[in-house]
């Protein structure tokens, strides 16, 4: 190499000489002329140096800029520097930084959490210090017997519509804890003293139903327990509570679901005077004749379940009662507990008819003024009203064989009831006339 580089620079002196000798005034041949160009560019490099090259440069210039002269100078358009991903200084191969795990709002390459080892902050609020084995369970707040109320009360409110007592316990069973299942006897009963006596005939039923399901025995006895306690306050919303109280149980102890010495000995330690009259009724209740027999229907049976023989006599009892003793409000509970809204018609059939029959002016003016009460009260609706005298319209040619002066009491009564006013003019203008 340096053998080579040496003869290089002994053919260059060479050559410094011959042009040297040549005068400017000479003509110059082809050959010197190609030498004097060699010499006119740049020198070799000297011994042991090495040859170096800048890198070629890419040039920006702005709008105020003078324009390139030199043609080596490369202008490259302002979008694609701004979009470029090639380094500014010419360095680099135009990929993104760090394998575009980098930049601003990055938190690393995509998958790279996976191979990261578990970091433990120190300052993080839920760090632990002790290094224990963790175990995590399972747990169930306890609620408070009044959330407890909220949740299962419009489970009860739903069974007096569908009277289903299946989804009544299943839904209990999701509902409530062992420590909560005596509360299911105490809430439904005190429901219960809030509604008529089919939606407790319905409670009845539906204790029964849960007996060993989702209550037990013992459950049953500790919600009584709860009853009997809670009396005093009870008594205040419904002043007959001890009575409902004591059907309840002389019913449950009729179905089997507690025992009979629980009505004689209770497991409450004091009891409090209307505890004790619910009791001495329960006790009253069983020690009847055939009594247990006849606490199915310790709440009467409902409208809809009764046959229409039964309803007819009860209204007819009913109107013999008042007639006895002139009691308006007492036929209004009575007419109220029947529980037969779409059956008041009959009512009045027999009471128009009652009056008829009666041929007794003081009778006549008792049982208009009963009606007209019910009337006014909305017990009667002036639908069932109608439909009740017109009945009797039509039955007049049977009546009137049985009671001769039928159509003339049926004149008289229909104008005192027009004049209490609340018959309808259409039912004043149906009322028949004799026959000649």
């Amino acid at each position: 190499m340096d053998k080579v580089m040496l003869d290089r620079k002994m053919d260059v002196e060479a050559l410094h000489e011959d042009v040297d000798g040549v005068s400017e005034d000479e003509p110059v041949s082809e050959g010197a002329a190609a030498i004097k160009e060699e010499l006119m560019k740049k020198p070799a490099p000297a011994d042991g140096e090495r040859l170096k090259r800048k890198a070629k440069r890419l040039v920006k210039h702005n709008s105020g800029d003078r324009a390139p002269t030199n043609a080596m100078d490369f202008v490259v358009p302002h979008r694609r520097w701004k979009n470029s991903r090639r380094s500014r200084n010419g360095r680099g191969r135009g990929l993104p930084k760090k394998g575009g795990a980098g930049g601003k709002g990055v938190w690393g390459l995509p998958g790279s959490e996976i191979l990261e080892e578990d970091y433990e902050d120190h300052n993080d609020p839920n760090y632990d210090s002790d290094d224990k084995n963790i175990e995590l369970k399972e747990v169930i707040p306890d609620i408070t017997p009044e959330e407890y109320y909220k949740r299962v009360e419009p489970i009860f409110l739903e069974y007096y519509e569908h009277g289903d007592t299946l989804e009544v316990a299943q839904s209990l069973y999701e509902e409530t804890t062992d420590p909560l299942r005596p509360l299911i006897t105490s809430i439904a009963i005190e429901i219960a003293m809030d509604h008529k006596p089919s939606h407790r005939e319905m409670t009845s039923v539906l204790i029964s139903d849960l007996y060993w399901r989702v209550v037990s025995s013992r459950d049953i006895s500790l919600g009584f327990d709860m009853l009997l306690k809670n009396l005093p306050d009870l008594i205040l919303d419904t002043p007959e509570a001890p009575t409902i109280l004591g059907n309840f149980i002389a019913r449950a102890v009729a179905d089997d679901c507690i025992p009979p010495r629980y009505v004689t000995n209770p497991e409450v330690e004091e009891l409090n005077e209307h505890a004790i009259t619910a009791l001495k009724r329960a006790d009253t209740l069983l020690s009847m004749k055939k009594g247990w027999a006849h606490l199915d229907n310790v709440w009467g049976l409902g409208g809809p379940l009764r046959p229409v023989n039964i309803i007819t006599k009860q209204m007819t009892l009913l109107l013999q009662e008042y007639m006895s003793s002139r009691d308006i409000k007492e036929a209004h509970r009575c007419i109220l507990t029947l529980e037969v809204p779409h059956f008041h018609h009959e009512l009045v059939y027999e009471a128009v008819v009652m009056a008829l029959e009666s041929i007794n002016q003081s009778t006549e003016e008792a049982l208009c003024a009963l009606l007209k009460s019910l009337d006014d009260a909305c017990i009667v609706s002036p639908l069932m009203m109608e439909q009740g005298f017109q009945r009797v319209f039509d039955d007049m040619t049977d009546i009137v064989l049985d009671v001769p002066l039928a159509y003339i009491m049926l004149d008289r009564f229909i104008e005192r009831c027009s004049r209490a006013g609340f018959l309808s003019d259409k039912t004043i203008r149906n009322m028949p006339s004799r026959p000649l």
